[in-house]
Protein backbone atom coordinates (compact mmCIF):
# COMPACT_ATOMS: atom_id res chain seq x y z
CA UNK A 1 0.00 0.00 0.00
CA UNK A 2 1.02 3.50 -0.52
CA UNK A 3 0.10 4.92 2.70
CA UNK A 4 1.96 2.25 5.00
CA UNK A 5 5.29 2.35 3.10
CA UNK A 6 7.81 4.64 2.46
CA UNK A 7 10.13 4.90 -0.94
CA UNK A 8 11.54 7.89 -3.11
CA UNK A 9 9.23 9.38 -5.48
CA UNK A 10 6.24 8.32 -2.65
CA UNK A 11 4.81 12.45 -2.69
CA UNK A 12 5.10 12.79 -6.61
CA UNK A 13 3.09 9.60 -7.15
CA UNK A 14 0.58 11.22 -4.67
CA UNK A 15 0.80 14.21 -6.90
CA UNK A 16 0.20 12.33 -9.97
CA UNK A 17 -2.81 10.65 -8.38
CA UNK A 18 -4.18 13.61 -7.56
CA UNK A 19 -3.71 15.47 -10.66
CA UNK A 20 -5.57 12.38 -12.40
CA UNK A 21 -8.48 13.74 -10.43
CA UNK A 22 -8.96 16.39 -12.70
CA UNK A 23 -8.96 14.55 -16.11
CA UNK A 24 -11.21 15.22 -18.69
CA UNK A 25 -13.37 12.40 -19.21
CA UNK A 26 -13.00 13.33 -22.81
CA UNK A 27 -9.04 12.64 -22.49
CA UNK A 28 -9.43 9.31 -20.75
CA UNK A 29 -11.64 8.23 -23.42
CA UNK A 30 -9.04 9.17 -26.62
CA UNK A 31 -6.50 7.01 -24.60
CA UNK A 32 -8.88 4.10 -24.31
CA UNK A 33 -9.62 4.06 -28.13
CA UNK A 34 -6.29 4.43 -29.29
CA UNK A 35 -5.43 1.36 -27.03
CA UNK A 36 -8.34 -0.53 -28.00
CA UNK A 37 -8.64 1.15 -31.45
CA UNK A 38 -7.58 -1.53 -34.61
CA UNK A 39 -4.26 -0.02 -34.79
CA UNK A 40 -3.89 -0.29 -30.80
CA UNK A 41 -1.46 -2.78 -28.87
CA UNK A 42 -5.11 -4.45 -27.80
CA UNK A 43 -7.04 -4.01 -30.75
CA UNK A 44 -7.22 -7.84 -31.42
CA UNK A 45 -9.74 -8.37 -28.64
CA UNK A 46 -12.23 -6.21 -30.98
CA UNK A 47 -13.62 -4.53 -27.35
CA UNK A 48 -13.91 -1.48 -28.74
CA UNK A 49 -17.12 -0.41 -28.77
CA UNK A 50 -18.57 -2.61 -26.19
CA UNK A 51 -19.75 -2.50 -22.69
CA UNK A 52 -16.58 -3.58 -21.58
CA UNK A 53 -14.42 -1.15 -22.75
CA UNK A 54 -17.14 0.86 -21.46
CA UNK A 55 -16.19 0.23 -17.72
CA UNK A 56 -12.14 -0.42 -18.39
CA UNK A 57 -12.23 3.21 -19.48
CA UNK A 58 -14.69 4.08 -16.20
CA UNK A 59 -12.36 2.32 -14.20
CA UNK A 60 -9.42 4.37 -15.81
CA UNK A 61 -11.08 7.76 -14.82
CA UNK A 62 -12.37 6.68 -11.01
CA UNK A 63 -9.45 4.56 -9.79
CA UNK A 64 -7.30 7.86 -8.83
CA UNK A 65 -10.23 9.26 -6.95
CA UNK A 66 -9.76 5.90 -5.20
CA UNK A 67 -6.71 5.74 -4.52
CA UNK A 68 -6.07 9.49 -3.58
CA UNK A 69 -8.94 9.83 -1.65
CA UNK A 70 -8.24 6.07 0.56
CA UNK A 71 -4.14 7.75 0.78
CA UNK A 72 -6.14 10.73 1.93
CA UNK A 73 -8.27 9.05 4.72
CA UNK A 74 -5.83 6.61 5.84
CA UNK A 75 -3.29 9.50 6.82
CA UNK A 76 -5.88 10.75 9.03
CA UNK A 77 -5.22 7.59 11.07
CA UNK A 78 -3.33 7.36 14.22
CA UNK A 79 -0.11 6.32 14.16
CA UNK A 80 -0.11 5.10 17.18
CA UNK A 81 -3.19 2.95 16.28
CA UNK A 82 -0.90 1.00 13.93
CA UNK A 83 2.03 0.81 16.16
CA UNK A 84 -0.18 -1.03 18.82
CA UNK A 85 -1.58 -2.96 16.27
CA UNK A 86 2.03 -4.62 15.53
CA UNK A 87 3.30 -4.44 18.92
CA UNK A 88 0.10 -7.03 19.97
CA UNK A 89 1.39 -8.92 17.22
CA UNK A 90 -0.73 -8.37 14.35
CA UNK A 91 -0.27 -9.34 10.87
CA UNK A 92 0.03 -6.84 8.34
CA UNK A 93 -3.09 -7.97 7.14
CA UNK A 94 -4.72 -7.54 10.54
CA UNK A 95 -3.25 -4.31 11.13
CA UNK A 96 -4.65 -3.54 7.48
CA UNK A 97 -7.57 -4.63 8.47
CA UNK A 98 -7.82 -2.14 11.91
CA UNK A 99 -6.63 0.87 9.99
CA UNK A 100 -9.04 0.57 7.19
CA UNK A 101 -12.18 -0.19 10.25
CA UNK A 102 -11.35 3.03 11.51
CA UNK A 103 -11.10 4.84 8.32
CA UNK A 104 -14.24 3.16 7.21
CA UNK A 105 -15.99 6.46 6.99
CA UNK A 106 -13.88 8.42 4.59
CA UNK A 107 -13.29 5.41 2.49
CA UNK A 108 -16.84 4.47 1.78
CA UNK A 109 -16.92 8.63 1.08
CA UNK A 110 -14.69 8.23 -1.73
CA UNK A 111 -16.49 5.32 -3.32
CA UNK A 112 -19.08 7.43 -3.21
CA UNK A 113 -17.22 10.12 -5.10
CA UNK A 114 -15.62 7.80 -7.30
CA UNK A 115 -19.20 6.11 -8.34
CA UNK A 116 -20.60 10.14 -8.68
CA UNK A 117 -17.79 10.81 -11.13
CA UNK A 118 -18.56 7.66 -13.35
CA UNK A 119 -22.38 7.98 -13.06
CA UNK A 120 -21.89 11.10 -14.62
CA UNK A 121 -19.63 10.79 -17.18
CA UNK A 122 -20.16 10.99 -21.11
CA UNK A 123 -16.92 11.39 -22.81
CA UNK A 124 -15.71 7.64 -22.43
CA UNK A 125 -19.09 6.32 -22.92
CA UNK A 126 -19.09 8.33 -26.42
CA UNK A 127 -15.48 7.53 -27.30
CA UNK A 128 -15.62 4.11 -27.03
CA UNK A 129 -19.30 3.14 -26.47
CA UNK A 130 -20.54 5.05 -29.88
CA UNK A 131 -23.61 5.58 -28.22
CA UNK A 132 -25.02 2.57 -30.09
CA UNK A 133 -28.62 1.85 -28.93
CA UNK A 134 -29.07 -1.66 -27.33
CA UNK A 135 -25.69 -2.31 -27.22
CA UNK A 136 -23.93 0.58 -25.73
CA UNK A 137 -25.94 3.77 -24.87
CA UNK A 138 -25.97 4.47 -21.55
CA UNK A 139 -28.27 6.81 -19.64
CA UNK A 140 -25.63 10.23 -20.27
CA UNK A 141 -25.43 9.05 -23.65
CA UNK A 142 -28.96 9.11 -24.33
CA UNK A 143 -29.56 12.32 -22.63
CA UNK A 144 -27.24 13.98 -24.61
CA UNK A 145 -28.67 12.56 -27.99
CA UNK A 146 -31.90 13.50 -27.17
CA UNK A 147 -31.13 16.92 -25.75
CA UNK A 148 -29.01 17.53 -29.28
CA UNK A 149 -32.55 16.16 -31.20
CA UNK A 150 -34.55 18.54 -29.55
CA UNK A 151 -36.18 16.44 -27.74
CA UNK A 152 -36.58 17.88 -24.01
CA UNK A 153 -38.74 16.03 -22.17
CA UNK A 154 -37.36 12.75 -22.89
CA UNK A 155 -34.04 14.05 -21.93
CA UNK A 156 -35.10 15.68 -18.36
CA UNK A 157 -36.89 12.32 -17.61
CA UNK A 158 -33.94 10.52 -18.14
CA UNK A 159 -32.39 13.18 -16.47
CA UNK A 160 -34.35 12.23 -13.29
CA UNK A 161 -34.05 8.62 -13.91
CA UNK A 162 -30.04 9.00 -13.20
CA UNK A 163 -30.86 11.57 -10.34
CA UNK A 164 -32.80 8.70 -8.97
CA UNK A 165 -30.38 5.94 -9.24
CA UNK A 166 -27.57 7.93 -7.82
CA UNK A 167 -29.80 8.82 -4.75
CA UNK A 168 -30.77 5.35 -3.96
CA UNK A 169 -27.17 4.32 -4.03
CA UNK A 170 -25.70 7.05 -2.32
CA UNK A 171 -28.69 5.98 0.31
CA UNK A 172 -27.36 2.04 0.47
CA UNK A 173 -23.82 3.24 0.61
CA UNK A 174 -24.71 5.50 3.64
CA UNK A 175 -26.90 3.09 5.58
CA UNK A 176 -23.88 0.25 4.88
CA UNK A 177 -21.39 2.66 6.24
CA UNK A 178 -23.77 3.60 9.40
CA UNK A 179 -23.50 -0.13 10.23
Amino acid sequence: MIHFNRFPGKRVLVSIIQTFYSVPTVVIGLIVFAVFSRAGPLGGLNLLFTPTVMVIGQMVLITPILLGLTISALRGIDQTMLDTARSLGASGVQTATVVFREARYAVVAAVIMGFGRAISEVGIALLVGGNIVDLSRVLTTAISLETSKGNLELAFALGIILIFIALVVNVVLNRLQQR
